[in-house]
């Protein structure tokens, strides 16, 4: 076996942890032989899933927590439970060198506030980004801060550019970042004081790590022209539910048209596969997981109601952020 990529879990984050959790693992490592799993929760609620699963004994390890952090609870709260909580420990261990990248379902605020707790921060950054996938045209997007800051300055967005296009280039080892910031216009006038001072900014900066492509509006971030576009966390964050919301109101509606009669069920039928493969480009679990950029350490995010197929797609890309040294190719970027 390759030299191991351990994970630590946060198991008791999210809806139905830890047995989606568990079952996410089982399915993965069936076909991986590199990752070891840190498992972090209550031990008397992962044993029954794990004998369950049969997952082999050389391919984790359990850490029993007093606590979990619940999805209501303030990040106030969260850190009051100090090291108790699964998910303190959880990122503690990427601390302690014990595992290489932290994951969780768990509450964001929480996670956010305790991994630069515990992390700090990278020097010379000033805020934590979160970024995710979003699906374009020719590929993926790498999107850039969806929620962790409601307000930033220009430095912030440049950070912002830097890092994402780290991001992206971890996981598409083979394509070049293309970064864009979100605006309201393409034209070089266009938008508020602090997108223009970072656009400028990036507009002079000579960095062979990416292509910097100026502005992107609304309905052109899913064109495929970009893949890393930034933005503060206030817009980001109602980009993202716009899109969610767009995309369950075309699927809903194009299910309820494909059932109406009896002349559309044979179509619907007969078109069976690009039917499925339309469903499939559109299923949310396949771009599942989003990673604090910022922090001094791996950590992701998953969706707290996604199921095990999605924490699955999660595991898998924490996987590719420590294969393509993710870390390193930020502080790069940074220098």
């Amino acid at each position: 076996m390759n030299e191991k990529l351990i994970i630590a879990v946060d198991a008791m984050g999210g809806e139905n942890s830890p047995k989606k959790i568990i079952e996410a693992i089982s399915d993965i490592i069936k076909n991986d032989d590199q990752l070891f799993f840190n498992i972090f929760g209550n031990i008397n609620l992962l044993k029954p899933n794990i004998e369950k699963k049969k997952i082999p004994k050389n391919r984790y390890e359990i850490f029993d927590s007093q606590e979990n952090i619940t999805d209501d609870e303030s990040p106030l709260q969260a850190a009051k439970k100090g090291n108790k909580s699964s998910m303190w420990q959880a990122i503690e261990s990427v601390k302690n060198n014990k595992s290489h990248i932290a994951l969780s379902a768990g509450n964001t605020g929480a996670l956010l506030i305790l991994s630069k707790m515990i992390l700090n921060m990278i020097e010379g950054i000033d805020k934590p980004a979160l970024a995710g996938l979003w699906p374009n045209k020719k590929g993926m997007n790498v999107v850039l801060d969806l929620g962790a800051n409601i307000e930033c300055n220009q430095k912030n967005l440049v950070d912002f550019s830097l890092m994402g296009s780290s991001l992206y280039k971890s996981l598409f080892p083979d394509d070049i970042p293309k970064v864009a910031i979100l605006n309201v216009g393409s034209e070089e006038i266009k938008g508020h004081d602090i997108v223009k001072e970072a656009y400028q900014v990036l507009k002079n900066k000579k960095n062979k790590e990416f292509e910097f492509k100026g502005y992107v509006e609304g309905n052109n971030m899913v064109s495929g022209d970009v893949n890393v576009i930034v933005t503060d966390g206030f817009t980001g964050n109602i980009a993202l539910k716009t899109a969610e919301g767009t995309v369950d109101l075309v699927t809903s509606e194009l299910k309820k048209s494909l059932n109406s009669n009896i002349y559309s069920k044979i179509l619907t039928f007969l078109n069976y596969i690009n039917f499925k493969k339309f469903k499939d480009s559109l299923d949310p679990r396949k771009y599942n997981g989003a990673i604090f950029l910022g922090v001094n350490g791996p950590v992701v995010k998953s969706h707290g109601s996604t199921d095990s197929l999605g924490f699955a797609y999660s595991i898998k890309m924490c996987k590719k952020i420590i294969t393509n040294n993710l870390m390193e190719k930020i502080k790069k970027n940074l220098n």
